[in-house]
């Protein structure tokens, strides 16, 4: 069957089955084996869409950077004002965090894992916490606040995300949103 379906479909079904068992194992514990078995692509298939494991790590990352980047934009339309969009951040933590499957931060746990032996995978992640960093910098400009405020909240979601997954608890993103509450209306009293 696999070999019927278009390359576009299969490196999709490939994508996705292997994003669902790296975010639940890990990405070295998950043989292609299980990959094929959950996509239903023939190895032979995925090896022909993916030259290697590690390269179909990196379009998992891809592909998750595109799930995150969609999350944080329906965050963003909710808000009406800068500062709202710049909280909106840690609401859709919060929702994430709520998730039943969430396991914390997938580029996190792929960097952890595979960062100092794949330089292609420490590239992706790195780039991934750079456009997050740079995004919450245009926030923190349309809003007026000083730039040294964005690293200081790009920290705050980071560390919610790793607070969450270890201690199970999603109520993180809600103490991270107070302090950036706080951080924001500090700059306010200056």
């Amino acid at each position: 069957m696999s070999d019927v379906i278009d390359k576009d479909t299969a490196r999709d079904e490939v994508v996705r089955a292997a994003d669902e068992l790296f975010y639940a194992r890990g990405v070295q514990a998950v043989g292609m084996d299980a990959v094929r078995e959950r996509s239903g692509v023939s190895l032979k298939r995925i090896y022909s869409l993916f030259a290697s494991k590690d390269e179909l790590i990196v379009a998992v990352l891809r592909h998750r950077v595109g799930v995150w980047d969609t999350g944080l934009a329906a965050a963003a339309r909710k808000a009406n004002t800068p500062r709202e969009r710049i909280l909106a951040i840690f609401d859709f933590l919060d929702s994430w965090f709520r998730e039943p499957d969430f396991r914390g931060c997938a580029f996190i746990k792929t960097h952890g894992e595979m960062g100092a032996i794949s330089t292609a995978v420490a590239k992706v992640v790195r780039q991934q916490k750079e456009t997050f960093q740079e995004y919450v910098a245009t926030l923190v400009a349309e809003a007026g606040e000083p730039p040294e405020l964005a690293p200081q909240l790009a920290i705050l979601a980071e560390g919610a995300q790793v607070t969450a997954a270890i201690s199970g608890k999603p109520d993180a993103a809600g103490h991270a949103r107070a302090a950036a509450e706080a951080l924001l209306g500090a700059d306010a009293a200056h």
